[in-house]
């Protein structure tokens, strides 16, 4: 019989393959309605190739880009789930499997504090060397235990941004302010059209927090008045897909806002994501299916 961290090592191992090789609904109808508005026929073509790379991949299990990202993990436990360290380490096994059977691109760096920084201590030939960094755990109401991975690329994240911006009792402003952020990196990240997704807290941790839950839960079918703001400033820019120049350089955005305090400042992180963002799936299960 099957433990129940047997069960979940090995859904972890499923979803973490699912967010590397597959486009979500959403993504596809935006890149619909992105290849209907774009302009220039370059622009137009870079985009369909990417549908049709996400089909392939989907089809076959590869990954969506060479780059096959740092596996993220959000884990949301509710009230009536009993948690426990053995638990915790499933959910990091069967992101280890996820990794070398897919496989991901090995690319974990070997060697003390300063040969990892130097890149002087070789890097592993084990996909699973890519460890996460600690889960994101979060109380939720209720009798489910929610996983989400989400995969990490490197050119979104050498483009990211996290910084003060003056409010001056202006929301608005502090939006367009992480805007204007989104745009100016476009062309130089390459792999567009880009996803900025914007997270706004009160320290550092807590704005780079909300960047991974407006990650977690952004919908491209379902967009607020403020990331149709950065939206249509990233694609004012005319970069276009790929640096092609044309109408769309953003299929859309993801914003989350989390507690703020008395203060003249918000701490607000962009992340620019690429073509291929958000990697993410999600799987729920119930406690008794924990038990």
């Amino acid at each position: 019989m099957t433990t129940r961290c047997e069960r979940v090592e090995g859904l972890v191992k499923e979803l973490l393959i699912t967010a590397s090789t597959t486009f979500r609904p959403d993504q596809y109808r935006a890149y619909e309605r992105a290849i209907a508005r774009e302009t220039n026929p370059p622009s137009r073509w870079a985009m369909e190739a990417m549908v049709e790379n996400a089909r392939i991949a989907a089809a076959k299990r590869y990954p969506l880009c060479d780059d096959t990202g740092i596996p993220h993990l959000i884990v949301e436990v509710g009230a009536e789930v009993a948690i426990s360290g053995e638990l915790l380490e499933a959910i990091r096994a069967g992101v280890a499997a996820g990794q070398r059977a897919l496989p991901t691109r090995p690319m974990g760096l070997m060697g003390n504090d300063e040969q990892r920084i130097a890149q002087s201590g070789g890097v592993s030939s084990d996909p699973a060397w890519v460890v996460p960094p600690a889960m994101l755990v979060k109380p939720i109401p209720g009798d489910e235990l929610r996983i989400t991975v989400l995969m990490l690329g490197g050119g979104p994240e050498l483009r990211s941004t996290t910084v003060k911006v003056f409010h001056e009792r202006n929301a608005e402003g502090v939006i367009r302010e992480a805007g204007r952020w989104a745009a100016e990196v476009a062309a130089k990240l390459g792999c567009t059209p880009t996803l900025p997704c914007i997270g706004i807290g009160r320290t550092h941790y807590e704005a780079t927090t909300m960047m991974l839950e407006a990650m977690q839960e952004g919908d491209l079918d379902c967009q607020s008045e403020w990331e149709r703001i950065v939206t249509e400033m990233v694609n004012a820019s005319g970069s276009g897909s790929l640096g092609l120049r044309g109408t769309v350089t953003a299929l859309g955005c993801f914003i989350r806002v989390g507690p703020q305090r008395a203060s003249g400042q918000r701490m607000v992180c962009m992340r620019p994501g690429c073509s291929v963002d958000v990697r993410r799936a999600t799987v729920t299960m119930r406690a008794r299916e924990l038990a």
